[in-house]
Parts: structure tokens; C-alpha cells; sequence
């Protein structure tokens, strides 16, 4: 199913870290990790009200929709509906990986997640963090760039800082991986890229 998460990202994160992240994710916690190409913000796709808080610490329209990352497709699977054929191979040969796909979402799935479509924007990451994290944790996270809406988005520990304070509950030191933007957005039933990466 695609290629295997990568491990040669420097700067691993003790397991401690992940544990107490975990612990602030599954308490309903804003949280800062690296990913592939930038620092995201993340917490529990299921807890309204952290959703909410990280929509507002962004300044960012819930309608727009938000991306769900994930360890493995299985913590994926519930919130989408069944891929079948050629739909599954396109999806497949690119995770785990830098490419985050709009799928068609179960109808339960809240508005907080999708925004105004009835497609959600998910990826296997294979940041090894970040997949340590939703490991970690239990589940997919939420996963937006780690910036205001319309300001640069954070490439380190040090820029979250600067532009969140102490307004997170938690901030995963770590490298993020060779990507200087964030991932590339496709949608997979036309493959159409709606984001360049």
C-alpha cells in the first residue's frame, strides 16, 4: 500500500513528548507538530470544541474545511466512504506521502471538518512525527498550517512561538521534512490539483 513512512528526518521526538502530546490531544488540546513541509496544528477531529478553538486561534472560516492526517489509512477509513477500484489504487500509490486527497466523506462527518462539501481532505502523512503522533494518540488529527490565516506558515518551533504564544497546549519539537510549502491537494475523483505543493 504505497511507500513506508520515512525515518531518516532528523531530530526524533522522545517517546515522553509523544505520550504527554497524546495526553493533550485526547483532553481536547490545541497542539503544534512538525510535518512534512511546515508546522501544523492539530488536535481531535471529534472534539468540537478543540476544532472550534483551532479555527479561531488560525482566524479561519470553518467553511473552507479542515485536513485530517493519520498513521495508516485504517484510522482514516471511518470518516470516508469505501474506495473501490480505480479510486483506491490512485489514493494508495501515493501514501504514505506528501499528497492529501479530497475523498468522498461519510454523510456523519460534521461541517467543523469537511466545510461546505461533501468531500474531506485527508493524508497518510509520512512524516515520522507526525505519524508517531496519531499513533500515539489513537486517531487522525486535524492538521493546518501553524500560521495566522495569510501570514507565512511556521517552519519551526520558534516561529509557532511567535505567532501563537501560549495560546497552544502543547508544542512538539521537532525537524520538519525537505518540503518548503505545504502538501499538494488533489481531488481524486478528477485528479484535479487544487493546491500546488
Amino acid at each position: 500500500m504505497g511507500r513506508r513512512p520515512r525515518s531518516d528526518v532528523p531530530c526524533p521526538v522522545h517517546p515522553w513528548h509523544l505520550r504527554r502530546a497524546a495526553a493533550v490531544l485526547r483532553g481536547g488540546g490545541v497542539l503544534a507538530y512538525p510535518a512534512e513541509g511546515v508546522y501544523g496544528l492539530g488536535c481531535n477531529p471529534l472534539n468540537p470544541a478543540a476544532v472550534r478553538r483551532l479555527l479561531a486561534l488560525k482566524s479561519r472560516s470553518a467553511d473552507r474545511g479542515l485536513i485530517l492526517i493519520a498513521a495508516d489509512f485504517a484510522q482514516l477509513r471511518p470518516f470516508l466512504r469505501p474506495l473501490r477500484g480505480a479510486l483506491r489504487a490512485r489514493v494508495h500509490t501515493e501514501w504514505p506521502g506528501p499528497v492529501t486527497w479530497l475523498l468522498p466523506a461519510q454523510p456523519w462527518v460534521p461541517e467543523l471538518l469537511r466545510g461546505a462539501h461533501d468531500c474531506l481532505a485527508v493524508r497518510v502523512t509520512a512524516h515520522p512525527v507526525a505519524a508517531a503522533l496519531c499513533t500515539a494518540a489513537g486517531f487522525p488529527l486535524v492538521s493546518t498550517s501553524a500560521n495566522p490565516t495569510g501570514r507565512p506558515p511556521a517552519r519551526d518551533a520558534l516561529a509557532v512561538r511567535r505567532w501563537f504564544g501560549r495560546d497552544i497546549d502543547y508544542l512538539v519539537h521537532g525537524c520538519t521534512g525537505e518540503r518548503r510549502r505545504p502538501t499538494e491537494i488533489r481531488d481524486a475523483r478528477t485528479g484535479r490539483v487544487l493546491r500546488p505543493g
